[in-house]
């Protein structure tokens, strides 16, 4: 039986260091990390790689379970996994072992708790962005298309295509400014 660690962070700037200390005190004898955000599945190769090894009577490690996943949909679908594969889900810093019922239980509490303040995040984000609007501070991104280049290159003979590649952005971008619409900004 081998006990595999998972940790993550979100952002590249954060460090690894604390939860892989503290995955080694818990025993575990590999460490997969990444630098990636929580509230997807999608391109988290490591968190993949690390499901896909996992063996019948393995546990895989991580501090918290929000370092595993930010949803409840995602949650389950990585606790579904594991079960399948008879391997356990063990946190080293909240009472979850999926070999008990109590560590199951306060798995799937867990999991809410984590979903509800991603929830409670992106509100207070976008109610900050609507009060920044609202007061003109908030602008949005500058466009990333420079309409008049556009203009210049089309000018030239260039087709939609070649003049995205030349300025690096999408053939929608240039057609919207070749239109006569302005480029959008989210």
């Amino acid at each position: 039986m081998s006990n595999y660690g998972y940790a993550r962070v979100s952002s590249s700037s954060q460090s690894l260091t604390i939860q892989q200390e503290a995955l080694r005190k818990a025993g575990c004898d590999i460490i997969r990390s990444e630098k990636l955000t929580g509230t997807k599945l999608e391109g988290r190769t490591e968190l993949e790689t690390i499901i896909e090894f996992a063996r019948a009577g393995d546990s895989i490690t991580v501090t918290r379970i929000d370092r595993l996943a930010r949803s409840i949909a995602d949650l389950a679908t990585i606790v579904h996994r594991l079960e399948a594969k008879g391997v356990s889900l063990v946190a080293t810093e909240q009472p979850i072992d999926t070999k008990t019922a109590a560590g199951r239980c306060f798995l799937q509490l867990m999991g809410v708790f984590a979903e509800f303040e991603t929830a409670i995040r992106r509100e207070r984000q976008m109610e900050g962005i609507a009060k920044a609007k609202a007061e003109g501070v908030y602008k949005g991104r500058k466009p990333s298309i420079d309409p008049e280049r556009v203009k210049a290159l089309a000018a030239h003979g260039m087709g939609a295509t070649a003049i995205a590649k030349e300025l690096n952005v999408g053939r929608a971008s240039v057609y919207r400014v070749m239109n006569g619409s302005r480029p959008s900004s989210p």
